[in-house]
Formats: structure tokens, sequence, C-alpha cells
């Protein structure tokens, strides 16, 4: 065993020498070509083969150089590959934004080629990197897009990756057939490629997925050929992870033989290899297996090395298991106390592992992992944990007489005391009235002080609005007069109407916010909550900063979903139009404004976010609070001072919150917290019950 690694590490050695030998020769050539377009495909080529080997710093300084002189020559299909290229190269550095940003420039020139196989190229790259992000759906409309290209052109390669990608996005909206079907596709193609490192993963993913659907035969058959094929190209770890999958699935079968006989030989190969992981695998199915034939010491002493285990190398699936095994161990022994102990634990990690998203991104990249056929175990469990559950119910009641019959004897002394202590009763009753009054009068100059406060935010909204408002009209008439007395013709009139129609959309705006605050204030600043569409909000308000965004080079992602608000929709707008004035007005050119929404703890989090100029942590301390506080935008933008603590009072009205994240020349994340339904008060709660 130990030549044949060595043997590895050697050839592994060789090709990366050759790899770095050919990287080499290929720059020196470089330095002495003619600025032609042979010049832009040598550097294509080195670019590829420092993005295979992973120095993506070097490449992309390859990458500046040549696109520039691609351009130069006017080069189309060369500054496409490039910038493809380009977008690959920030995908692998997890760069979404600048991903989408070059993978859309490279498929705008493709197209304008008819290069249909470059189209597909950026496709499926799309499709990869929407699939990371969980964009599972993105992600396979692209990946589709670029099949029957890929296909037609016998691009093995791509079709590994893109077939692999289906597979993924289609296990993750739980269409396991479909996954099934392009994992089998995936692995025809990886044969014909001879990669061992990817056929063994496929072959994983198949095995993994027949165990999900219950087909146990199936599964112990490619996991099976997943052992033969590592045992063939010598993989030491993976073969050890192996063994104890056949083992747990004769497991599930109840064919406790064959199942013995994997797991002891996981078990001791592992140790010998010293792979953690797969020996905490064996451990904990090596222990239920004895747990089943009641050998209970035996299969004491390989759950506790297993839980040690599992904690070493934080491996909480596994640990839940553990604990969950543990907790049947002590309550089929009779050990009530240790397994409510067990039982806890149990919950409380439960609790933390699906309270969370636990999808990880990529996780398909090397293996499917087995959360729903775990998810699958726990269920078969639930009537043996309602059985322990209820035995320690029985033991909490008997607890709960000896507590009451302690009660009962205490109560004569209580007693007892309770008469000396009536004496003082009536002046005690007097000092609370006092303490309830001076409450009183606290609360009463809190609420004084707190509506001076609202007045003052009232009056100064009026007045910046009034002014805005009136700024926006006078523009109008100027323009009008202008025509009027002559002074312009219609064809200059003509180039100005984009800047009044903005001018009396801003006014109209204005006026809308205006009226709705005045109802607001005639109503004591109460807001009037209703159902109603988030998304048509966003689609509102983006068409009102549209020709801002254009005028600035902005580049605006809209990830909204339609999702139902319980607010008040007027102060939403105004909520929404602030946080979008603010992203476009301290975005640069080509910077990247994104709208999202999502549902968090049962609530609807709003999020506008841009790649801007950011905030200093000293002014993130002051632009929520009533001062006024404002700064000059990107095109010398001025500002009221007032939009952002108006957004926060209009939040806590409709019972949200608001807050920010951001760094210098970073950008800002603007959160929105508001409700989805309708709390309902303890009054309403007993009145239902009743």
């Amino acid at each position: 065993m130990k030549q044949v690694l060595i043997i590895i590490a050697l050839l592994s050695v060789i090709f990366s020498h050759s790899q770095t030998k050919e990287i080499e020769d290929l720059t020196l050539e470089l330095t002495f070509q003619k600025l032609d377009t042979s010049k832009v495909n040598a550097s294509i080529k080195l670019i590829k083969l420092l993005y295979k080997a992973g120095k993506y710093d070097r490449a992309l300084s390859f990458i500046g150089e040549s696109e520039q002189l691609s351009q130069t020559l006017n080069y189309s299909k060369g500054t496409a590959e490039i910038i493809y290229q380009k977008a690959l190269i920030f995908s692998s550095k997890d760069d979404y934004f600048n991903a989408v940003d070059n993978f859309n420039k490279s498929k705008q020139i493709f197209e304008s080629l008819k290069d249909s196989l470059g189209i597909a190229m950026v496709n499926n790259g799309v499709g990869l990197i929407e699939i990371k992000r969980g964009n599972y759906r993105k992600g396979l409309e692209s990946s589709l897009a670029a099949i029957n290209i890929f296909e037609k052109n016998n691009l093995q390669s791509d079709l590994s990756t893109a077939y692999n990608n289906l597979a993924n996005a289609y296990y993750n909206t739980d269409e396991l057939d479909k996954s099934l079907e392009y994992n089998f596709k995936a692995l025809e193609v990886r044969q014909t490629l001879n990669d061992s490192l990817d056929i063994s993963s496929t072959l994983k993913n198949i095995a993994s997925l027949y165990s999900i659907k219950k087909d146990h035969r199936k599964a112990i058959e490619y996991y099976d050929r997943v052992f033969n094929f590592l045992r063939t190209n010598q993989d030491p770890s993976l073969q050890g992870e192996i063994m104890p999958k056949i083992g747990q699935e004769y497991l599930n079968l109840g064919e406790y033989t064959e199942a013995a006989d994997y797991l002891v030989r996981g078990l001791r190969y592992n140790r010998r290899i010293d792979n953690k992981s797969g020996l905490l695998q064996s451990l904990n199915s090596v222990g239920d297996l004895n747990l089943q034939e009641r050998q209970f010491k035996v299969a004491q002493t390989q759950l506790y090395e297993a839980n040690l285990i599992a904690r070493q190398i934080n491996n909480q699936k596994e640990l839940l298991r553990n604990y969950n095994l543990l907790k049947q161990l002590d309550s089929t022994k009779g050990n009530f106390k240790s397994a409510f102990i067990w039982q806890s634990k149990y919950q409380k990690l439960k609790d933390s592992i699906y309270n969370a998203d636990f999808k990880t991104v990529g996780r398909f990249d090397n293996d499917y992992e087995l959360e729903r056929t775990q998810e699958d175990f726990l269920q078969n469990q639930e009537a043996k944990d309602l059985a322990v559950t209820k035995q320690i119910k029985d033991l909490k009641l008997i607890q709960y007489g000896l507590i009451a019959a302690v009660i009962a004897a205490l109560t004569v002394l209580l007693l007892i005391y309770l008469k000396r202590k009536s004496r003082i009763r009536y002046t005690r009753e007097l000092e609370e009235k006092n303490v309830q009054i001076q409450l009183q009068n606290d609360e009463i100059l809190s609420q004084s002080k707190n509506l001076e406060e609202i007045n003052q935010v009232k009056d100064k909204l009026f007045s910046i609005v009034s002014h805005d408002l009136k700024d926006s009209v006078t523009s109008i008439k100027g323009f009008l007069d202008l025509l009027n007395e002559g002074s312009i013709s219609n064809e200059e009139f003509q180039h100005l109407i984009p800047e009044l129609s903005e001018n009396a959309n801003n006014a109209s705006l204005l006026l809308f916010n205006l009226l709705n605050w005045s109802k607001s204030q005639m109503e004591s600043l109460e807001p009037n909550p209703e159902l109603f569409d988030i998304q048509s909000i966003f689609h509102d308000k983006i068409r009102l900063v549209e020709q801002k965004i254009e005028s600035k080079k902005i580049i605006l992602i809209d990830d909204s979903q339609r999702d139902f608000v319980y607010a008040d929709k007027s102060m939403v707008e105004i909520i929404i139009q602030n946080l979008l004035a603010n992203a476009v007005k301290f975005s640069k050119n080509g910077d990247v404004i994104t709208v999202s929404n999502s549902i968090n703890d049962g609530k609807s989090l709003i999020c506008i976010e841009d790649s801007g100029v950011g905030i200093s942590q000293e002014n993130l301390d002051k632009i929520f609070k009533n001062n006024s506080f404002t700064t000059i935008g990107t095109k010398e933008e001025k500002g009221t001072g007032l939009g952002l603590t108006i957004c926060k009072e209009l939040v806590e009205l409709n019972k949200g919150r608001i807050w920010v994240e951001s760094a210098v020349n970073v950008g800002s994340k603007f959160y929105v917290e508001l409700p989805k339904t309708k709390s309902l008060s303890l009054t309403s709660l007993a009145s239902m019950e009743s």
C-alpha cells in the first residue's frame, strides 16, 4: 500500500511539473510574439492553463493586457473568450456579481457573432454559479439551455459538468428521478473521460439517491460498484467510508449477518488507516447493530467511542445519530435518568441543525449527504421516543406528588407567617399605590417627550416635502414658460421632455407621500395595516429610479419574489422609495444594486444592497437619529438628511425593525423586517379560546 501511495505522489509531482513547464514556456513565447490575433489566442490558452492550475491572480493579470489588445484589434471572438475566462475565475473565487456581469458581457458578444457554442458555454457557467448560490430553478434553466449544444458538438468535459449541475439542482428541488437520470448521463460521460475521481463521486451519488428512495438493494449494488472501483484506483480513505455505508444498507433491510460482515470490516479497516470519518460511521452503525441484537455492553463501548470521535471532528450529523442511539440504549436498559440526559442533548443539537439552512452550497460536488435518509431513520424511532417520554413523564408525576406533600407540610408554617405579616399589609398597600402613581407620572412624562419628538419630525418632514414639491413644480413651470415665450424651439423642448417627466414623477410622488402623511397625522400617526404583495412595491419604485440608474450605468438585480406583508402600504412605499434613492445616490458608475425579500422566522425580510461607497463606522451611529445627518452623493446629489430617520420611525410604527451593515468602499445592506400577519393580543386569544 505504501509503495502505491508513493507512486501516486510521484505521478502527481511529475504532472504538476509538466503543467508548470508548459505555462512558463507559453509565457516566454508570448513575450516575443507580434501584437496580432495569434498573440491573443496564445494568451487565451495561457489563461486557461493558469485557471486550471488555480493561479487566478496571475491569470487575471494576463486577462487585463489580452482584453485590451483584443479590443484594439477589434477581435470580437477573442474578446468574448477572454471575458468568459474572467467570469469563470470570478465564479471560482465566489465573486458572484463580477462573475454574472462578465458572463452577460461575453454572452452579448457571442450572440452578436451568432456563436451558439460560446452562448452554451456561458449558459452552463451561469447555471453552475446559480446552483452554487442555491437558485436551483435559474440554474436548471441555464444548464438545460447549454445541453443540446454540448451534445451536438460532443464536448464530453462540458457535458460532464452540465449533467452534474442538473443532477444537483434536481436533487435540491426534490425531483429525485430526474436527479438519477442526469447522474446516469454524467456517469456515462465520465467513464468515457476515464476520470476516476468524478466516476466514484457519481456512483456514490446514485447509491445515495437509491438509499433515499428506500431501494436498499439498488443502493447496495452501486455502493459495491464504488467499493470495487476504489480498490482498483487505490483510494483508501474513500474505501473506508463506503464499507459502513454498505453495512448500513444491509442493516436497513434487517440482514444482520451481511451487515455485521461489512461493518466489522469497515471498523477494522478505518482503524488501520486512521480514517476518523469512516471510523465514526462504522462505530455508530455497528453499535446500532449490537443494540438491535441486545448486545448492550458491546454497543455501549462502541457508541461511547463514536461520541468522543464525533465531538473531536465536529461531525454534527453523526453526533445527532449517536445521541439518539445512546438514548435508546439507556431506555432499553431501564436507565431512564441517563436516557433523559441523552434525549435533552439530542433535542438541543437537532434544533440547532434543523433551524439553520444546512443545505449548503455545492454539497454535490463530491457526494450526496444522506440527510433525508437520516431524517427517515429519526422518524422510524419516533414510536420509541414517545414510549421513553411517557416513562419520563410518569417519573416526573411521582416527583410532583412528593413536592406537593412537602408543600402541604409547609402550609401550616406559611399561615403562621402570613398572620403576622397581615399587621403591616395595609401600610405596604399604600406604599405600592404610591409607587404605581409615580410610575404613571413617569410614563406620562415619557409619552409627552415622545409626542414632542414625533411633532418635530412631522414638522420637518412637511417642510422638506413641501420644499421639494415646490422645486419640482417650479422647474416644470419654468420649462413651460420658456416654450410659451418662444425662447426654445419645439425640437429643444423634445430633448427636455425626459427631465420634465422625471420632475413630474417626483412631484407626483412627493404629493402622494404628503397626502398619506397628512392622513397619518390626523390619525395620531397610527398606521393602517393591510395585506399586500411587497414585490409589486419593488417594481413600482424601481421604475421611478430607472432613469437615474441608467444615467449612472448602475446594474440593478431584482431578486424579489411574490410575498405578502401586513403593514401600512403607503408607509412601506415611502420606506422602499427612500432606501432605493439612497442606494442610487451613493453608487458609482458600474456599481450593483440588489433588491430582494425572503421569509425569516415567520416575518418578511426586505434587503436593499449596493456595492457603492459604503458608510464609515462613525457615520453608522448617526444615520437613524433625529439630527438630520446627510452626505453628498457620488454625483454631488444633495439630501434632506431625514430620510432614514423617517424610515426608522415608519418601520417601528408597523411593528418592524430596520438595520444596516456597511463598510467603506465595499457597499451597504439595509434590512427591513416587517410582520406577515396580524398579531393577536392576549384579549383576542382569550376570546378565541372561550
